[in-house]
């Protein structure tokens, strides 16, 4: 570090990072601040790690003795002061300086919560020099002052090119701070950190702070091209200036916010804007806080409760940490961001708990531009982990809950449907492309990872849909039959293993039964569920579907051993009257007709059909609940997604217990 360190072979050596870790103290007003700020690397290395292994375990031995680490967080303090103005008068090396300081603190803290205790952790932030006969139990918390400091540079300092490195660190430097919770196999529900962030001169800041993630989520802003903010190359081939802003800007920045990996050239698609990707990460983190014992998460009341910047009505009293934003500019960013985990983990949490923004986007005429991205997530579900494909089918259960939306998705037709690959889709409704991708997805589960949840979830979202349904495209009637003939064998297949183990445990007696009788009873309760679904469909909306009687009528064969089962008697009821009723016709109208004919009688049929003969079965309807403790599933998730991101470069594998690495 300095401004004669270039080169990363001579951090292990450096004068001014021996002296910040060594064993004497260092007075915030020394000079010896300006120098150790004044670094620059030439290039993007992974290899920055050196001078933490050193210089970082020789400062956590020293710093309760000599106390320097804060005084480089007080540095640090009083440049923040001068921060908004430095940007307004374009001080590049001001900024620079004061990012460098917020960098090593950050490194710092990584470490330090690494190695010790929050408790532990504090006594470090409450240094304070004695002097003799002074006796003051006082002391400042300068992790409290610090906390709420980068609140208010994230939250008041405008966004430029100069100052958008320093935003980055200050937002991933909130959720270093927040990362106590890597290091415990239990979700932490009383913390320190929380403790400052639910109360005391940081709450004020809460409605601000989650505006300003948001915002940087919605803009997407990409980082300044290398150059944009460099000083002119002095005719000497450089010096401190140039050496400082080109340094940072092309290297040591990338590093650490684009994750450092070496020789790669550009960050990946999900980070091509750094602000944006830890911006929604530092939100997750703050929205899945566990609720302070005398008061809720006001970060989480924050996102339950903003409204649309065209809505005029005031706000109730009894809210909280309310503020207004722009709804089509998050829809339009939430439409568009869909790849990534994190992003489809924020729509879930807007949908199942910001009623304003449910209603909004479910009064939306370009629904698909939110449906397609989530449907793909689905179709691609040998592709995604099992958390992000749990986002997306809750997605579509939140969705479906609303007849509007389940009428609307069959007026919307789509053409040329290029990345679902089974089948030439030239012409779709929404709604039939919906069902499909839900279908292929039971059918992937079944075959592969047999997920009960997951069918449960994918069952109840087309139970929610099944009286809509509308025009149904050919090939989604058929692979709604197909799905209940895979089904069928299915039972077919465990009844026989079933029958076989029981004769075979006549002659022995000492082989245990496996559980056949628990199989069958899953698959049957998914057998009946199908059976609801198509029944909901011929009871409420049979004159709209000619194409799923044809299918019925062509796979008649399907149904005849339930009948009498004692399981699905009641529900086969309006089944087998449709298909005996539309099989008498057909036979009346001769042998070989061709697909158009049939359906013409079908249309045919469906006015002569006395509608009094279906029995009337209860609506189907499935709302999605939340688990009981859904911290215990939504904590470990979000830390996971920390830990993959740029955040996580120094956190170290072997110490993380709270979640494993495979995040499927």
């Amino acid at each position: 570090m300095g401004s004669n360190s270039s080169r990363i072979g001579d951090l292990p050596k450096n004068e001014y990072l021996k002296k910040l870790s060594g064993a004497e103290s260092v007075s915030e007003n020394d000079p010896f601040w300006n120098q150790l700020l004044s670094f620059s690397f030439p290039a993007p290395t992974s290899r920055l790690k050196i001078w933490i292994t050193g210089h970082i375990n020789l400062c956590v031995e020293n710093n309760p003795r000599t106390g320097n680490l804060g005084a480089l967080i007080k540095v640090f303090l009083s440049r923040t002061k001068e921060l908004k103005l430095s940007a307004e008068c374009q001080n590049h090396i001001f900024i620079w300086q004061t990012h460098n300081a917020l960098f090593i603190i950050c490194c710092l803290l990584k470490v330090f919560i690494c190695q010790m205790s929050e408790e532990e952790l504090q006594l470090h932030f409450t240094y304070e020099e004695k002097s003799p006969g002074n006796y003051s139990s006082d002391s400042e918390d300068l992790l409290e002052e610090l906390l709420c400091c980068l609140m208010q540079l994230i939250t008041d300092i405008p966004l430029l090119d100069i100052t958008y490195e320093i935003s980055v660190e200050a937002i991933s430097t909130m959720v270093v701070f927040l990362s106590c919770q890597l290091f415990h196999k239990e979700v932490l529900r009383q913390s320190i950190s929380h403790k400052y962030l639910m109360r005391g001169p940081c709450l004020p800041y809460t409605s601000k702070l989650v505006k300003t993630l948001l915002y940087n989520f919605i803009r997407q802003e990409k980082p300044p091209p290398p150059g944009t903010h460099v000083f002119p190359q002095q005719s000497d081939g450089g010096g401190l200036l140039y050496g400082l802003a080109s340094g940072v800007a092309t290297g040591l920045w990338t590093v650490f916010t684009l994750g450092g990996v070496g020789s790669k050239a550009t960050a990946s698609p999900e980070l091509s804007s750094p602000l944006a990707n830890q911006s929604l990460l530092l939100l997750l983190v703050l929205a899945n806080l566990t609720d302070a014992s005398d008061a809720p998460n006001p970060y989480r009341q924050a996102i339950m409760s903003f409204k649309n910047t065209q809505d005029s009505s005031p706000f109730p009293s009894s809210i909280p940490h309310a503020f207004q934003i722009n709804f089509n500019s998050l829809y339009t960013a939430l439409c568009e961001q869909q790849t990534s985990d994190q992003a489809t983990l924020l729509l879930y949490t807007l949908l199942h708990q910001n009623s304003n923004i449910r209603t909004y986007m479910l009064a939306r005429t370009d629904m698909e531009n939110l449906v397609l991205p989530i449907l793909e997530i689905l179709y691609h579900v040998e592709e995604r982990n099992s958390h992000h494909v749990y986002m997306a089918l809750i997605i579509l259960l939140i969705l479906t809950e609303d007849d509007g939306f389940n009428r609307s998705i069959h007026e919307v037709i789509l053409k040329n449907i290029t990345w679902y690959s089974e089948r030439v889709l030239t012409e779709i409704s929404l709604g039939s492309l919906l069902i499909l991708v839900v279908i292929r997805t039971i059918q992937y589960n079944m075959t592969r990872t047999r997920d009960k949840y997951l069918h449960t979830n994918c069952l109840a979202a087309l139970a929610n849909m099944s009286a809509q349904f509308r025009s149904l495209h050919q090939y989604a009637a058929q692979r709604i039959i197909s799905l209940f003939s895979l089904l069928s064998k299915k039972h077919n297949k465990v009844l026989e293993q079933a029958t076989q183990s029981l004769r075979g445990s006549l002659s022995s007696n000492d082989v245990p039964l496996p559980d056949y009788a628990q199989d069958l009873n899953v698959i049957e309760e998914v057998i009946r569920m199908m059976l609801e679904i198509i029944n909901s469909c011929l009871t409420n909306s049979l004159h709209h579907n000619p194409n799923l009687v044809y299918a019925l009528l062509y796979k008649r064969d399907l149904f005849e051993q339930f009948r009498t089962h004692p399981s699905f008697q009641d529900i086969m009821q309006n089944i087998d009257l449709v298909i005996t009723f539309f099989s008498s016709r057909l036979l009346q109208a001769g042998a070989e007709l061709s697909v158009e004919r049939v359906l013409e009688i079908i249309k045919q049929g469906v006015i002569a059909l006395p509608k009094d003969r279906l029995k009337k079965f209860p609506e189907l309807k499935f709302k999605y609940v939340e688990e009981e403790q859904p911290e215990e599933f939504f904590i470990p998730y979000v830390w996971s997604l920390v830990y993959n991101s740029a955040v996580g470069l120094y956190w170290n594998p072997q110490d993380i217990q709270l979640f494993t690495m495979d995040s499927d």
